[in-house]
């Protein structure tokens, strides 16, 4: 099917012409305004990673139920982006990414107000639902304010901002968390917040999109809430459940598949899509946008691990915590520049492979972690996984928005972001879950041949008993020990297996055809060309 075939959709009729370039100090204050808004909502991410025991603590639950604070924003705002086209049209990209900037000030002040882990859930939701159209508009906004020949280098400024905020997240969450409150690190976004949207507003609102009434696939959107809410509460609910021998999981699960079934169906049929999902006919898309959502479920769950890991079972603060989390972005910020200039004269393929390389090494290292690992050991992955993540983003992006027409551009970009999206929340779940699981074998086996006539084991408990412990304090000391022993064990199997994922992967990379220069003015394949 040719470009021109394509039924248009509520993202691509959006699009405007394009408009003139920004110059000087006028495209410098753009890019700063935008960039500011994909900092603060990347860092919302990144900054309650390592809050987690402390707002789990705090209000009265596990730190396995505290992730759902990470969780319950990621999938809202999966939701929430696939309906950036329609409400784009309806009421203009600058409208739309203003207003959606004052809503997450106001949803970040209510989170940092609540009572109980149910009502700070609610208010996530409710963030990652007014964040949706944030990321995508930054983008295409960006995009539309530099000539076409610089489209690497304004993706790789506002990839910039994506990778700082990893390293500002993990300190700066750690020290509030250590110093002040966890509250605090939701409330520090209502000043950024509040620039970046008087910024934008005065920047951009002379360069309006078009506004026009479509009607809304609301059967398609109510489809994509129940298969998107029901799997991801089948996810975070599973091990506490026991899985597939409860009732209530099988219930989520069938229908998670019946609706995602005829989500699929329904929107490969209706005129005005909430999600193109005719997008998946392109070669480039449909391995650039899987490839780098799997990644990103695989990167992301990881991160979320590390913390727990380090905080839970190693003895670290928050801030410490968080100063070995935070050079990650190090060697991030300094080659990302150096990819958007050459991303379109390297093979992006090429650049990809490359980080998948690295993220796999990254990985392996950290699955030889045992309790003994010092700082500086923990450190240096870190450190490595920083040049990974500049040749990650950038090159798979190009490569997913490869071929695209310039009015297909919105649709593709909220279709791969709603995707990666999902993926994190997903990826978010799973290594929680397995970690958890994993755990509990180790235990069993660790604790085996713990009996009254291992020599070793008696010793070791007379030697507590006669510190001063009870003989029940002293089997609780044996049990936190091999607890330790055993989540740390559980960690590794984790990194072990995100390692080898991230290997496997890169055939995916190589599935995809190389694009041309400049990614957003190649020729179309979204039509389906092979």
């Amino acid at each position: 099917m040719a470009a021109s075939d394509t039924p248009v959709t509520a993202a691509a009729a959006a699009a405007p012409p394009r408009p003139e370039p920004l110059h000087g100090l006028m495209l410098l204050l753009g890019t700063l305004a935008l960039s500011l808004a994909t900092f603060m909502n990347v860092l919302d991410s990144s900054i309650a990673n390592v809050s987690i025991p402390a707002i789990a603590g705090d209000l009265g639950v596990s730190p396995g139920q505290g992730t759902w604070v990470i969780t319950s924003f990621g999938v809202a705002n999966a939701i929430a982006v696939p309906l950036t086209g329609w409400l784009t049209i309806r009421f203009g990209a600058v409208r739309l990414i203003t207003a959606s900037i004052l809503l997450f000030v106001l949803t970040s002040w209510l989170c940092g107000f609540a009572p109980s882990l149910e009502m700070l859930v609610v208010f996530r939701v409710m963030q990652g639902l007014v964040a949706g159209p944030m990321i995508p508009l930054s983008q295409t906004l960006l995009l539309a304010s530099y000539p076409s020949a610089k489209a690497g280098t304004a993706l790789a400024l506002w990839g910039v901002t994506t990778l700082v905020a990893p390293v500002v997240g993990p300190l700066l969450g750690g020290w509030i968390t250590d110093n002040v409150s966890w509250p605090w690190i939701f409330y520090i976004n209502v000043p950024v917040g509040l620039l970046s949207a008087g910024m934008t507003w005065a920047i951009y609102r002379k360069r309006e999109t078009p506004i026009r009434k479509l009607p809304i696939d609301t059967v398609g959107l109510s489809l994509l809430v129940v298969w998107v809410g029901a799997l991801q509460l089948m996810l975070d609910k599973g091990k506490e459940l026991d899985w597939f021998a409860s009732t209530e999981i099988l219930t989520l699960g069938l229908v998670a598949l019946v609706a995602f079934a005829v989500f699929v169906v329904w929107e490969l049929t209706d005129k005005h899509p909430v999600v193109d999902l005719r997008l998946f006919k392109g070669r480039n898309f449909a391995f650039g946008a899987l490839a780098l959502s799997v990644a990103y479920g695989l990167f992301f769950g990881n991160v979320v691990l590390m913390p727990l890991w380090l905080q839970q079972w190693m003895g670290y603060t928050a801030t410490s915590a968080g100063m070995a989390l935070a050079p990650v972005g190090l060697f991030a910020i300094l080659l990302t520049p150096l990819v958007g200039k050459k991303v379109g004269q390297w093979d992006p393929r090429r650049m990809a492979t490359g980080a998948f390389l690295m993220f796999s090494l990254v990985l392996w290292l950290r699955s030889q972690f045992t309790l003994q690992t010092d700082f500086d050991h923990i450190l240096w992955p870190t450190l490595m996984q920083g040049g990974a993540m500049a040749f990650f983003f950038i090159p798979l992006t190009t490569l997913t928005l490869s071929g695209q027409p310039p009015e297909r551009i919105p649709a593709a970009a909220g279709l791969s972001n709603f995707v990666r999206i999902m993926a994190g929340a997903m990826g978010t779940s799973i290594a929680t879950t397995l970690w958890d699981s994993r755990a509990a074998m180790h235990h069993a086996h660790l604790t085996e041949a713990l009996t009254p006539t291992n020599p070793l084991f008696m010793s070791t408990l007379d030697g507590l008993k006669a510190s001063g412990l009870t003989a029940e304090q002293a089997l609780v000391q044996m049990n936190r020990l091999i607890d330790q022993q055993a989540y740390t064990r559980a960690a590794d199997d984790v990194f072990l297996a995100s390692s080898v994922v991230f290997i496997v992967l890169i055939a995916l990379i190589w599935l995809t055809r190389r694009p041309a220069a400049h990614p957003t003015a190649a020729a179309p394949d979204a039509g389906g060309a092979h």
